[in-house]
């Protein structure tokens, strides 16, 4: 039997994370390299992706560049292409892009741009990944997916947080991510069988530095509404995602793991 510190390993595995260059990307990426993982850092703009590359490289860690942008099809199945048959361990579907509102002021478009970045997208890569990945179950009896979702995937967000409803977290979001952890589960019985896992974790307040440092009111606001009395820090998500891409849970399929201080335990 595996030790559990060799369950938790991810020595000679390959990660791919999408949005890695934003606020939790960055962090997540350095915690799956911490831990042994080679990381293929995926973001639309090359100069900050080779940044970050040579920041991991420079601590001993390691890392390639996985430069393209997830909505356009033919440069995500170019870039698989020149990646060939090599086995993928882990893919993490974190990438997001879109702004504030809410029903009142959102546009049809913002739904549409939500939708597809947190979902089409996942779903294109999972089929062009499928290959990496299959070929990682055969040459070490396991692949883990884990799609980034939000706690406003499960519960809706409380207006009275925000200063007004054009800086309210946005109805789109939290539909397309409730959308993702649909997805989820249905990846999850889909590709169980073959040893693919797929699983989610939904993070809970985790406002950016810049945040916490131009807006404490808020952020106080923010951490008033949680039992822990306080926000999350990005290091915090390190643990539970790698346990997700780790062996360590090799028997764990379909699963939301919800990181946000008792949020929606309310």
């Amino acid at each position: 039997m595996t030790k559990l510190p060799q369950q938790f390993s991810l020595v000679n595995k390959h990660v791919l994370v999408t949005g890695a260059t934003g606020y939790l990307g960055r962090t997540m990426v350095l915690g799956l390299a911490q831990l042994g993982a080679t990381v293929l850092v995926n973001g639309r703009n090359a100069e900050r992706v080779e940044q970050l590359v040579e920041e991991l490289k420079s601590a001993g860690l390691a890392a390639m560049p996985a430069v393209f942008d997830l909505n356009d099809s033919a440069a995500v199945r170019k870039w698989f292409a020149g990646y060939g048959e090599s086995p993928l361990h882990g893919l993490v579907n974190n990438a997001y892009a879109g702004g504030a509102g809410s029903i009142e002021t959102a546009t049809e478009n913002d739904y549409r741009d939500s939708y597809e970045i947190s979902l089409v997208s996942a779903h294109r890569l999972l089929q062009e990944s499928l290959s990496g990945l299959r070929a990682a179950v055969q040459s070490c009896g396991h692949a883990s997916v884990v799609n980034v979702g939000s706690m406003y995937g499960i519960v809706s967000p409380d207006q009275r947080v925000y200063a007004n409803k054009s800086v309210s977290n946005p109805p789109f979001y939290g539909a397309a991510k409730a959308a993702l952890l649909q997805w989820t589960r249905y990846a999850a019985c889909e590709f169980g069988c073959e040893g693919i896992r797929v699983n989610a974790i939904s993070p809970g307040p985790f406002p950016s530095k810049d945040v916490q440092a131009s807006s404490p009111e808020f952020v106080r606001t923010l951490a008033a509404k949680v039992p822990m009395s306080r926000v999350g820090q990005a290091e915090e998500l390190q643990g539970p995602l790698s346990f997700l891409i780790s062996d360590a849970s090799s028997f764990m399929n379909g699963a939301n793991l919800v990181v946000d201080g008792g949020w929606t335990c309310w």
